[in-house]
């Protein structure tokens, strides 16, 4: 077993043995009994002269790389998402280029991708009429559905901050569905994922929220194949899904619940567009194949041990998980480094990456646990850490 020193409160060091020394779960399989997305996390390019600050530039080989990682395991790849760093470090124009180049390879390989369509072309810190914001989602929508990709639809930091009342919500989303093709997946994010959303729908009370959305639901119900809420809230979640017409989908956005979400009681059960995905993406697939095979006690062994990981990745600041997403692929292989888009490697302490690392372990996603406690003594080296791996 490998030991390393790994740093605690009170500037303390301790000594921590791995509880693994192999890969847990397989790195292939599929499953039948949901359908599950994985938001996908982009690579940077290390090499590159672009400013990390300023957005940076994207490893497109490696990124696509770990898109193809997540279709042989079985998931739909949730393109260019907040997982992404859509909108935090992702620009549009980048996420352009990643939908286009992840649509073709989808196409190869027969694989399931939904992606981002939303109106994060319009400058920042501004407000809009309703008709532009309207033109925007055209724009973006028109982009996606000609790549072959299906549309999420993506909540609008401008609608927010442009809207006066759930009528204008209504108005926009309404004239958007009548011009798309196929059905979309709607996109509540809550605003501990991105603080200018708070308000979403026309009002900042969940329930008065939830019977806006709903109504327009019903109202376009052939328009739409699903909506995936990420309110941290399971409660919520199976309330809304309770009221949804039967064509229409709840796909968990719940990085902390989903294990029951998914579950479902019986009677109803919610499909899955997580980012917990694209860190726990072996052990997640390994547990939908329990569920197929209708073993319940398979399955909650598998996805609760990785429950207190998905609560550190997303502790509040919520919106920083994307952080703990990327070092657990660095960690694992996916990806030579850890650096991000947008600086972003900075948003987390080390104290965190540490448990993050611990917790890792003791869910079995650590791919190639000696590789990790590898990377994992550099990176409290560059923290002034100094210590040796000990076998």
């Amino acid at each position: 077993m490998t030991t390393i020193l790994l740093p605690k409160q009170g500037h303390l060091l301790e000594a921590y043995t791995l509880v693994h020394s192999a890969s847990t779960y397989p790195t292939e399989g599929a499953f039948r009994a949901r359908t599950a997305y994985s938001a996908a996390h982009v690579v940077a390019d290390a090499h590159s002269e672009a400013h990390p600050i300023l957005g940076g530039a994207i490893d497109w080989d490696a990124t696509l790389e770990y898109r193809k990682a997540l279709w042989k395991l079985g998931f739909g790849v949730a393109e260019a998402m907040d997982t992404a760093q859509r909108g935090m470090g992702l620009t549009y124009e980048m996420a352009k280029e990643l939908i286009s180049i992840s649509a073709k390879e989808a196409k190869k390989e027969k694989a399931l991708l939904a992606s981002g369509a939303g109106t994060d072309h319009l400058p920042a810190d501004s407000t809009y009429t309703m008709s532009e914001i309207k033109q925007a989602y055209e724009e973006q929508c028109t982009f996606v559905e000609g790549t072959g990709s299906q549309i999420i639809l993506m909540a609008s930091r401008a609608l927010a901050a442009s809207a006066r009342s759930a009528a204008d919500y209504k108005d926009v989303y309404g004239h958007v569905l009548d011009g798309v093709q196929k059905p979309v997946i709607l996109h509540w994010l809550g605003p501990m994922f991105d603080p200018k959303l708070t308000g979403y729908w026309g009002s900042e009370t969940i329930s008065r929220a939830m019977d806006d959305c709903l109504e327009l639901i019903y109202q376009y119900e052939g328009k739409i194949d699903g909506i995936k809420i990420s309110l941290l809230d399971k409660d919520k979640e199976i309330e809304m899904r309770a009221k949804l017409p039967a064509s229409v989908r709840m796909y968990t956005g719940d990085d902390f619940n989903y294990p029951e979400l998914i579950q479902g009681d019986g009677d109803q059960y919610s499909h899955a567009l997580l980012g917990i995905f694209d860190a726990i993406a072996p052990a997640a697939s390994e547990a939908l194949r329990a569920l197929d095979a209708e073993d319940l006690d398979r399955y909650r062994e598998i996805f609760d041990k990785t429950v207190p990981l998905a609560r550190h990745i997303f502790e509040t600041p919520t919106y920083a998980y994307k952080t703990g997403v990327v070092f657990l692929a660095y960690l694992n292989g996916y990806q030579s480094h850890f650096r991000m888009i947008g600086g972003a490697e900075g948003a987390r302490s080390v104290l965190h990456l540490s448990e993050l690392f611990r917790l890792a372990d003791q869910a079995g996603v650590l791919v190639d646990p000696a590789l990790a406690a590898e990377r994992m003594q550099l990176v409290l080296k560059l923290a002034g850490i100094e210590q040796k791996v000990m076998s």
